[in-house]
């Protein structure tokens, strides 16, 4: 197995990066091909011990930033690491999968122009694993496709639906559609027609699915467009930082209050580990023809790890043959 990972991307690329690799290739059975400014990636990789067999570099002298315009940066610069990393993945069976903390729009793009769509797929959509008060959930679409029509929403609960039971191992996972109500009637009409679409074609839909179910457990599976997804991603992950820093304030004013939370301390240490995104690693661009996992920016190396144990399960399980199955 072979997984190719952009060096450049991210906030804290390529140091937390190639640190993330040279932890998951004693951790996991797999090669890494590094994408990136040749000189500064083996400036790090010099730092470490590792079998020199398992890591390969190949040199993108072109680096697309954060905040670059994602359509014109994949134009204008094609020695890009990401475009480089996703051209690599399309032209040899060397090649098992693309993981990148770059420009989540870039990645996008480049993926939807070079390896194209699956069969029965028009447009892709970014999932993302969820803790839930009950297990691990799957929502889709956090951002890839914010203009959607019904039958793109259809196909994301079709693809979520293969991924929760090969990856998450869910023998029938519910299906919800994130709306404002629990009746069909609610909602705009896009939203009824895709209510609609989802009766019609999904067997395990279990109906519209209230912001406040999200984290409950009720259902496996939650669909919604990228626009409403990217929010809610960005909202929780506020809100829990937002409440770490209140306990942890409210917790210094009081002596009892500090006793309390060094007694607690491994069952809160189990909560942050639980709703920690590294935990998770990245989030799987869903409805191409190739693996892709797309990680948080900020990714640190242990999310770059956790990113490559997913996409190393990806691999084992053939997504994209029972994708094309499921969904063709």
């Amino acid at each position: 197995m072979n997984i190719i990972v952009d060096a450049m991307g991210g906030d804290h690329a390529p140091y937390e990066i190639v640190k993330g690799v040279i932890q998951a290739i004693k951790e996991f059975d797999t090669n890494v091909t590094l994408v990136g400014v040749a000189d500064d990636v083996r400036k790090e990789l010099a730092k470490y011990d590792y079998s020199k067999d398992r890591i390969k570099v190949v040199h993108a002298p072109e680096v697309i930033g954060m905040h670059d315009p994602a359509t014109s940066s994949i134009r204008k610069k094609k020695n890009s690491s990401i475009t480089v990393g996703v051209n690599l993945l399309k032209g040899s069976e060397k090649y098992d999968a693309f993981i990148s903390a770059g420009n989540t729009g870039a990645v996008v793009c480049a993926s939807t122009v070079i390896l194209k769509m699956l069969p029965g797929v028009e447009r892709p959509a970014i999932g993302l694993v969820i803790p839930t008060q009950k297990h691990l959930s799957f929502l889709i679409d956090v951002g890839a496709n914010t203009d959607p029509k019904p039958q793109h929403l259809l196909h994301s609960a079709l693809m979520a639906n293969v991924y929760a039971k090969k990856i998450l191992n869910i023998e029938n996972p519910k299906i919800g559609l994130l709306n404002i109500g629990a009746e069909e009637s609610k909602g705009t009409e896009f939203m009824k027609e895709t209510h609609r679409l989802l009766t019609e074609r999904v067997p395990n839909f279990d109906g519209n699915l209230e912001a406040n179910e999200i984290f409950s457990g009720r259902c496996d599976c939650i669909i919604c467009d990228g626009y409403v997804g990217n929010i809610v991603i960005k909202v929780a992950e506020s809100v829990m930082e937002s409440a770490g820093a209140l306990i942890k304030r409210e917790i210094k004013k009081s002596p009892l209050a500090l006793w309390g939370a060094f007694l607690m301390k491994s069952r809160l240490l189990h909560i942050k580990k639980h709703a920690d995104y590294t935990e998770y690693g990245g989030a799987p661009l869903l409805g191409v023809n190739g693996l892709v996992m797309i990680s948080h920016g900020r990714s640190s190396a242990k999310a770059i790890k956790n990113a490559i144990r997913a996409t190393v399960r990806e691999v084992e399980d053939n997504l994209i043959e029972n994708m094309i199955k499921e969904v063709g």
